[in-house]
Order: structure tokens, then sequence, then C-alpha cells
């Protein structure tokens, strides 16, 4: 099976050490636009871009980029409770044809309540997963062309369709991430692929289980995708060492602050990495080369592939052997390490190629929509 690869976009800050300042990098547009062009000239199939209060706005840093890549995809934020989803489905459709098909979508619902409040978004996490499950129903429908009329508990349309089709037919995929049973029945039933962050693969495997469940219970199929970093270096000993380094500058103090800023999230995949590590330093390797220092201070995502080339390569397999066929990855700083991994690791795997998109037939010449209502498709 060819895997696809893809990389990150630190729009939260970059730079060679965690829980410092010491190193940082200014992440402005001319820094992102040398990621996404190193990502996409070393192979990687495209980039997923963060959300949240800390990072810039995922939609408009995929458009920024647009101009200045050629087959890279760009996986940009999907937030219900704070967009509508005919609004949302227009602007996805948008994105889709600017990028001449290269939009993918990543549905997050939010965990942390204080970020969420600041965005007028007060549902507990059950009311989050409900109020998502509606917007996606009616976004999923819209974007694949029909007229949606909808009465739901937090959601209600009238008439919403759409005047300019995607390219990607019958819409671009949505990506998926989150660890409680709602999350996994909204996954079962709406989205392409199902993102777990890197947990040891036994506990993955259990995660694929449930989803694929769910899934074939309904009449459908899910696919997989796992978020890791990686530390990867010409020997083990060498990314050992350089894991270290990563975190030689935060101290007990950041440490404290980070957990206790995590024990406010109601995420459960939020809960299940701060788990791995429960705050200590001591033991951070929790499964053969698969270190949680990250997440002694990052929110999300907190785990790292540590090894050699060879070596790192052999877990991706492992990882691959359980269902998964797309890897998000990601190391500091992401300029120099797009280059590491591709150098390192990609040689031992089987990475699928990304080949430039064709235009539709969505993308066509047309005037101006009439009246707000419909495009022309004939001159009379």
């Amino acid at each position: 099976m060819s895997l696809n690869l893809f990389w990150f976009l630190p729009t939260h800050g970059d730079g060679r050490y965690l829980g410092t300042p010491r190193g940082a990098r200014t992440v402005d547009h001319a820094y992102l636009q040398q990621i996404a062009q190193a990502a996409e000239r070393v192979g990687f199939g495209g980039v997923l871009i963060p959300t949240g209060r800390s990072c810039e706005d995922s939609w408009l840093v995929a458009a920024s980029l647009i101009p200045v890549t050629q087959r890279l995809k760009f996986l940009v934020a999907l937030r219900p409770g704070v967009i509508s989803p005919t609004l949302a489905a227009r602007q996805a459709a948008t994105l889709d044809r600017l990028s001449q098909g290269r939009a993918l979508f990543n549905l997050v619902t939010g965990g942390d309540p204080d970020e969420l409040a600041a965005e007028g978004v007060f549902l507990d996490h059950a009311e989050r997963y409900e109020a998502a499950a509606e917007f996606t129903r009616v976004w999923r429908r819209v974007l694949e062309g029909e007229t949606v009329n909808f009465q739901g508990k937090h959601v209600q349309v009238e008439g919403a369709r759409l005047m300019f089709p995607p390219v990607q037919q019958p819409r671009p995929p949505l990506y998926f991430g989150g660890s409680s049973d709602a999350a996994q029945d909204l996954a079962a039933e709406q989205v392409e692929l199902y993102l777990t962050w890197g947990e040891p693969p036994a506990q993955v495997a259990e995660k694929i289980a449930q989803v694929r469940e769910k899934a074939a219970a309904l009449g459908r199929q899910v696919r997989f995708g796992i978020r890791l970093h990686v530390i990867v270096r010409e020997t083990t000993e060498e990314a050992w060492q350089d894991a270290r380094r990563l975190i030689a500058h935060v101290d007990d103090e950041t440490i404290a602050r980070a957990r206790a800023s995590f024990a406010r999230f109601d995420s459960v995949g939020q809960q299940r990495m701060a788990a791995l590590h429960d705050g200590s330093r001591d033991h951070l390797e929790i499964s053969p080369n698969l270190w949680a220092g990250v997440g002694l201070v990052r929110a999300g995502a907190g785990t790292a592939l540590v090894g050699d080339g060879p070596t790192v390569a052999r877990r991706i397999a492992e990882y691959a052997d359980l269902g998964i066929d797309t890897f998000i990855l990601s190391g500091y700083p992401h300029l120099e390490e797009a280059y590491r991994v591709s150098e390192l690791v990609f040689p031992h795997l089987d990475v699928a190629t990304n080949s430039p998109a064709a235009a539709s037939d969505a993308i066509r010449p047309q005037g101006e929509v009439i009246a707000n209502d419909f495009a022309p498709d004939k001159i009379h």
C-alpha cells in the first residue's frame, strides 16, 4: 500500500527548542512559503494547517500559498459552531476551485472551554458533537449539489445551496479526529478519514477497530490516518540525543503550567495524550521508539517517532499494518526537518506520488450569477 505522507505548517510558532523563546523563529508568510514549497519539493502530498487562537487563520494561510505551490494539498480546519455550514460549504468550494482540487478539510470541534467561550461557543462536550453532526450533514449535502432544508436542534437552514461546485466530486474529502464515543460515532457516519494522535500501536489498533465496526454497521468504510512528530537522524543514538535536546530548556514550572492547562480540556484525545507522560520526564519512551516528550508542553499531538531512517520507517510500517494509509508528520524546526525526513525515511517506504490536479468540468467559462440565484449556462 502506498502511503500518503503529509507535513505540517507551524502557524503557532517554530524553533529548535520547546517551551522557551530560545531559538524561536519569525513565522511570517515568507517562512510558511519556504516550508510549503520544501514539503512539495521533497515529495510530501500535503500539509496540515492547525487551528486555534494561538494560530494564524488556516483558510487564509492556505489561500495565500495556493499561488506559490502546484501539487501540494492543504488540510484546512472546519470549525462547526463558529460558522454557518452553508457559508463554510461555499468557502470550501471556492478554496477547492482556486486550488484546482487541492483542498481537504479537517473537522475540529475543539476541546478547550476557554478558547471555545472566546469564540462564542458555550456547549458542553455532548452538545458540541450534536452540533457538529448537524453542521456536517448540511455541509456535506450542500457541497454535493443538493438544495438543503434542515431543521435540527443546533442548525437550521432553508434553501441552502451552491452556485459554483467544487472541483473534487462529489466534494472534497473530510478528515476528523476524536477519541470519545461521540467522536467515533460522528466519524463512522460522516467522514472519509479518521485521524488519531500517535498513541502506542495497541491503543491505535483498538480505536481503528471501534471506528471500523461502527462504520460497517452503517454500511460505510472509513480510511485511517495518524498525526506524529518525527526526530530522525543518521543514527538512533543521535536521534535520542536530539529528542532530549528539544526539551532541554523546559523547566518544571513550565511543565506544571502546561499540565494545568491540559486539565481544563474536555477533549478525550487530549486527556489520553497527557496520560502518556503524566507530566513526568521519566519513562518518556512509551513504546519502542515512540517518545512522549513533546506532549509535556504542547497540546494536541504530543508524541514523536525517534530513530534512524530505517527504524522510523519500520515504526511507520507497523502503523500502516493496522490499516493507516495517511501519516501527518512534523519536526522542529519544520523547514530543515522536512528535508531530513524525506532524505532519511522516504527511501524506506512506498510513498504515494502527488501528481498535479486536473481541472474538471466544474471549472468552466460562465457569466456572473444573476439576481444572486443562478448562473447562465448558454448565450441567448
